[in-house]
């Protein structure tokens, strides 16, 4: 298998991330293009990058989230390719998708992989239409706190809220009595939506062992 052989590459992401794909752009002769938010402007993995641009904003939906600043940088700078590191667009098949259309490689999954396993929501689809054996659970898209509710005590707690997009973490409740169920949802989905920029979040069963 051979692979493409990129000059210059945009690191779409921030922190100990970014510090590590400039690392490996360095160590392979490719210039590293780094992006911040306002926030993040002093920031060393700036001053590690070959090139740095604003992304003029301090929220993740108007910087590291924002596909069309991101795809503008990368035409400006002439970028070849875009490495969402992990995290913000890293899962995101329209993102993928775009940075094929507009001419980079993205470093990572093709759109069709991502659609199919980056939602967590749409890979258990995938493994109950195989008969795969899966944890107890549903898809709380488009479902109500009530539904939710009713689920989760047919499931069984403690039960697990986590995101559908995205990983490390992110959108993730454990909760251990009804009680809790409301604000955990709304936690867990404000947390995926600023962190992915999808509010969509499964309900499992939580398995203390």
């Amino acid at each position: 298998m051979t692979y493409p052989r990129f000059r210059k590459l945009l690191i779409a992401n921030r922190g100990e991330i970014a510090r590590r794909v400039i690392r490996a752009c360095h160590e392979l002769g490719i210039r590293a293009v780094a992006v911040y938010s306002d926030v993040d402007e002093r920031a060393v993995w700036v001053r590690e990058a070959d090139e740095a641009y604003p992304l003029h904003g301090s929220a993740a939906a108007d910087t590291y989230l924002n596909r069309d600043k991101l795809l503008t940088i990368a035409t400006n700078s002439n970028a070849d390719a875009i490495h969402p590191g992990y995290g913000f667009l890293s899962e995101n098949a329209d993102f993928a998708a775009a940075c094929a259309h507009a001419g980079f490689v993205f470093v990572g999954p093709p759109p069709a992989a991502m659609r199919a396993l980056g939602s967590k929501a749409a890979a258990r689809a995938i493994a109950e239409a195989h008969g795969v054996p899966v944890v107890p659970g549903v898809d709380g898209l488009g479902k109500s706190v009530d539904e939710l509710s009713a689920a989760a005590a047919a499931i069984g707690y403690p039960v697990l809220i986590k995101a559908s997009a995205g990983g490390g973490g992110k959108g993730m409740r454990v909760v251990h009595e009804a009680g809790q169920l409301r604000d955990a949802l709304q936690a867990a989905r404000q947390e995926a939506q600023s962190a992915f920029g999808d509010p969509h979040v499964l309900l499992e069963k939580y398995f203390t062992e």
